[in-house]
Order: C-alpha cells, then structure tokens, then sequence
C-alpha cells in the first residue's frame, strides 16, 4: 500500500511538472533541472551502447566547431583535406599540409560513443 502510494505520488508530481514547462521554450531553469537530474543517473547509458557520431562528415563538423574560434575558421580550412579515422570507438582527425610545405595542424580526437573531446592540438 505505501509503495502504491509513493508512486502515485510521484506519478502526480511528474505530471504537475510535465505541465508546467512551456512545451515551446526549453529556458534555462528547465536546462538546468534536465542537466541535474542527467549527471545525478549513473544508470544512464547513452543510446544504450549506440555510437552518437556514426560517420566521418559528422566527426569533422564536429572537430571543426571546436577548432574555428581557437585557430581561425581560414587556418584549419588550409588544412583540408583532413584525415579522418575512427579507430577503437574514437574519431582521430587531423589536418593535412600540401607536399613541401613546412608547419603543423591541427590534431582532434573525439570520443564516438559520447562526443566528448579527447585531445585537441594545433602543431607549429
């Protein structure tokens, strides 16, 4: 009986708080309860074992969101053609340099399962 309550009870505060929200407009306080209650579940699986960043074209739309406001959107483009690799469940991108040319690029490693950045460097 007071596990059918406690349920019932929880089940009416979901609802009352479901209903609440503007359906239209996230904001910032429901960003931030949806944050909280996410980081709080350790039992979270993300897809369920599922890969978020499934091909190369993503991976480097990814890399490059990162890398334009740190090395400058013209200098990381002036190292296409990137090269990129997923290799054991990461993306491994870099940047490539014409023949001859001297200096570095850009190097990213982006976990696959997550989108989390594991590595991020530009060579001199």
């Amino acid at each position: 009986m007071k596990t059918e309550i406690s349920l019932t009870l929880l089940i009416c505060c979901s609802l009352l708080t479901a209903c609440q929200k503007d359906p239209t407009n996230l904001g910032k306080e429901t960003a931030r309860e949806i944050l909280k209650e996410a980081l709080a579940d350790s039992s979270y699986v993300l897809l369920h074992g599922d890969t978020v960043i499934k091909n190369k074209d993503t991976a480097i739309t990814i890399a490059e969101a990162a890398l334009f406001p740190i090395y400058g959107e013209a200098n990381i483009k002036s190292e296409q053609p990137y090269e990129a690799y997923l290799i054991d469940g990461y993306w491994v991108i870099s940047g490539t340099l014409p023949k001859g040319w001297k200096g570095g690029t850009f190097e990213v490693i982006i976990n696959a399962m997550d989108g989390r950045f594991v590595y991020l460097s530009h060579g001199k």
